[in-house]
């Protein structure tokens, strides 16, 4: 990562405001409008300027790399991938006062009574359109408004209860709303992880400076999600699109913080009504969901047939009340751009004042005076689609007299689809750029929670930074930073935590936590992956040790491995790479998957292994140093096993990882010797096992002859003390699924349970000599056939 400041070894404290007031805007966040440093930010800019260089370049590294920890990162796109990059945060806080702060939170808290109100309207009495307050084809024509959802009623009452709305600050001083998020409201996680960052940036000052804490408003959100769950016993899910989605992580670590279960689609069923989610014992009641699907694709039933993400039958679960949702489906009608234009005047009706936070200047053009006075003013306008829920993008600019009457034209025309925003200079904010302070245009992203006590403003946000002058270049995909919004108070703060304290931290939960069959899924296959990649390491390293000793490779015995284990690459150092990279690719994917249940160590540490394995496919490693580079790899490998292995909770998560490590191991065992102790192995191959068995030194303290078949079968094969034998990991794994959920309910056996203890029992009945090659082969089917049954019972 390029270094955030350069390397000019300056250490010396020095004046950053001078060439700041260069750069900053009309209205600035940090000067007032004579050019002075705005009182809050005064104790940030004096702190700052008494870092020199160096410790400036430290901090905001300690803060990247905290990130990096926790696997804060984002998604590039271009047109044929998309790329995992750094995330982008701007080291410099965005900072209001408590004041001004109280004065924008009035005016959100009025804009969500505002859309709650017009919502349960919208797909209830529709008295805004029968009473002209509305026009009637922005529901007909709109997309995002589902007439399946008309008369649908939220079991809890309220149809709204997390918002996020955009705001940014004009050349006048006032804050404008550029967007109303409501139906999937996101990077609220983003927000928490940026503030924790921050504090690594600027510990003490943070410390000590009266910035608001931001824990209290997720910790009463939580509350407020347990309290709409009631006395059920159904589980609270955050219903994710999955790990495709750019937001995948924050939905991860959104979940992971507040307990919830992280679900896709394809985890939910519905029967008679009511939402089950598939675990590993069976279908568990689903009592709440934080929906983060687009609504149109919840449900491929009664919305969108083509949705792959859904659930079919959620909407009529909604129906019968059976369900309470965070946002109700439907809700991102709310989002629809032509809506500004009538959300003032629906304010006063409603409220008998007007807004005391207003949105962006809109003139929805299908009424002839409205469409006139966008024609007027086209200059000074982004003309757009009325239903775009997205920040408007201008479909047409008036950059010359061809142009204007291009867009007078296409207002006559298609005025119903089209609004006219005013174009607004947003302020600047602080960022740090080649060793300076430089100003960028920025916009602000406040959540709102519905409580019990009523709607919660979180102090503090995620502001978007521009990456350079250009108000439009937000994005992350342009080069747009994101930044932490501090709220500084006049007193000292307390810092609420999501830590229960008293007699409720002591309280042990009734039962095991449910575990959705897919996450089980996923753990079982990522044990199979990394033992996979372990065993072909040791099977190459063993290749290229015997290549050091002076060894051809038209040696019988490298010719033997070659065909039978290695499937003829040892001599292709990239296609030897890949049998490494492939399968722990593999396992990154599947750990990617269950983000909220696989620690940030575990998967930095598989990055780690990913990108190392990667790095020896593109050097050109000498065949003498291949071994030495794949015994860093094992090394690597292990460490990562132990890591995840032991400290992970031993859950029925941390089951199905082990049972996945212990059936592949002992079916690749199992297939090795059935090579290697064969009458038709060539010389050295007995060495050979024990060496990729990692047991030369447990067979020399137990054995005090040279390798023969029937020692070597013993100790690799039915050995229960040696945890790289057949045995000891069919014994295991037999272990671990006795715990399964379902497995002891019952005197009868579950198939799984009963091939397993066959299998346990055959091999420790078996004498070394009875396991001959086709034993051994048959072994390797039985573990094979175990594991389809595991699958059958548990993961489908």
């Amino acid at each position: 990562m390029q270094n955030p400041v350069s390397s000019q070894g300056q250490n010396a404290p020095r004046d950053l405001l001078n060439g700041y007031r260069k750069t900053a805007g009309a209205r600035d966040e940090m000067l007032d409008a004579a050019g002075n440093v705005k009182p809050i930010w005064r104790g940030l800019l004096d702190h700052l300027q008494g870092l020199g260089d160096r410790d400036i370049a430290h901090r905001f590294l300690r803060g990247d790399q905290y990130l990096r920890d926790a696997g804060v990162l984002y998604r590039q796109y271009n047109e044929t991938v998309s790329v995992e990059r750094d995330w982008p945060l701007s080291h410099i806080p965005v900072m209001l006062s408590q004041a001004e702060y109280q004065e924008i939170s009035d005016g959100l808290i009025q804009r969500a009574d505002l859309l709650e109100h017009v919502v349960r309207d919208l797909y209830g009495p529709a008295d805004l359109v029968s009473s002209g307050q509305l026009p009637a084809t922005l529901l007909t024509q709109n997309p995002a408004w589902l007439r399946q959802m008309v008369g649908v009623t939220p079991a809890s009452g309220h149809y709204l209860n997390l918002l996020s709305f955009e705001i940014g600050r004009g050349p006048d001083g006032k804050w404008w709303v550029i967007s109303d998020l409501v139906e999937a409201p996101s990077t609220a996680g983003f927000a928490i992880e940026n503030r924790l960052a921050m504090t690594k940036v600027f510990p003490n000052f943070f410390a000590t400076s009266n910035i608001q804490r931001i824990a209290g408003f997720f910790q009463d959100f939580q509350q407020q999600l347990f309290h709409l769950r009631g006395k059920s016993d159904g589980q609270i899910a955050l219903l994710s699109p999955g790990q495709a989605n750019q937001n995948y992580a924050e939905h991860a670590y959104i979940a992971r913080y507040l307990g919830l279960l992280l679900v896709e689609g394809e985890d939910l069923m519905v029967q008679d009504g009511r939402v089950m989610v598939r675990t590993v014992a069976g279908p568990k009641p689903v009592s709440m969901v934080w929906n983060r699907v687009p609504s149109a694709l919840c449900d491929p039933l009664e919305l969108d047939q083509g949705s792959l993400i859904g659930t079919p039958g959620l909407v009529d679960a909604l129906r019968r009340q059976q369900l309470n949702m965070v946002n109700s489906v439907g809700a991102a009608v709310l989002e629809t751009r032509a809506l500004m234009a009538f959300l003032p005047k629906i304010a006063r009706q409603h409220f008998g004042e007007g807004l005391k936070l207003p949105n962006i200047a809109t003139w929805w053009c299908g009424e002839q005076t409205k469409r006139d006075h966008v024609i007027a003013n086209r200059d000074r306008m982004i003309i757009g689609s009325a239903f775009s829920t997205e920040p408007l993008m201008a479909i047409a600019r008036a950059a010359g007299p061809q142009d204007a009457r291009n867009i007078t034209d296409l207002l006559n025309q298609s005025g119903r689809e089209l609004v006219g925003q005013e174009a607004i200079t947003l302020s600047t904010t602080p960022t740090y750029e080649n060793d300076a302070l430089v100003a960028r245009p920025m916009c602000i992203r406040l959540f709102v929670a519905r409580t019990r006590a009523g709607w919660q403003v979180m102090p503090g946000g995620y502001a978007r930074v521009s990456a350079g002058d250009d108000a439009k270049a937000f994005a992350m995909q342009r080069g747009g930073k994101v930044a932490d919004v501090w709220i500084k108070g006049d007193n000292p703060v307390e810092a609420p935590s999501l830590l229960v304290s008293g007699s409720a931290a002591t309280q042990r939960p009734s039962a095991r936590a449910a575990l959705p069959s897919r996450a089980a899924d996923n753990l079982f296959w990522l044990g199979r992956y990394v033992e996979r990649a372990e065993h072909n390491m040791r099977l190459f390293r063993a290749y290229f040790a015997r290549i050091n000793d002076g060894a051809t490779d038209d040696a019988p015995l490298l010719g033997y491995l070659r065909t039978n284990h290695m499937d003829g690459v040892a001599s292709d150092a990239n296609a030897m790479a890949r049998r490494f990279e492939d399968p722990l690719e593999a396992g990154l994917t599947a750990a990617r998957r269950i983000g909220d249940r696989f620690s940030p160590d575990g998967m930095m540490a598989l990055h780690a292994l990913v990108a190392t394995t990667t790095s020896l496919k593109k050097r050109d490693v000498p065949p003498e140093d291949v071994s030495k580079e794949i015994s860093l790899l094992l090394r690597q490998i292990t460490g990562f096993a132990g890591l995840v292995h032991e400290n992970m909770y031993r859950s029925d998560g941390w089951r199905f990882l082990s049972i996945g490590i212990s059936l592949e191991r002992a079916a690749n065992m199992a297939h090795l010797l059935a090579q290697l102790v064969s009458p038709d192995a060539p010389d050295g191959a007995l060495d050979l096992a024990l060496e990729v068995g990692d047991s030369v030194v447990s067979y020399r303290a137990r054995f005090s002859i040279l390798a023969n078949p029937v020692a070597v079968t013993d100790i690799l094969g039915i050995d229960d003390q040696n945890p790289r034998s057949i045995r000891y990991h069919v014994s295991r794994a037999k272990w671990h699924i006795s715990d399964l959920p379902g497995q002891n309910n019952s005197h009868v056996l579950s198939d799984v349970a009963r091939q397993i203890l066959l299998l346990e029992t055959q091999l420790s009945a078996s004498a070394p000599s009875a396991l001959t090659p086709q034993a051994m082969a048959k072994v390797q089917h039985d573990i094979w056939a175990i594991a389809d049954a595991l699958t059958q019972a548990h993961l489908v």
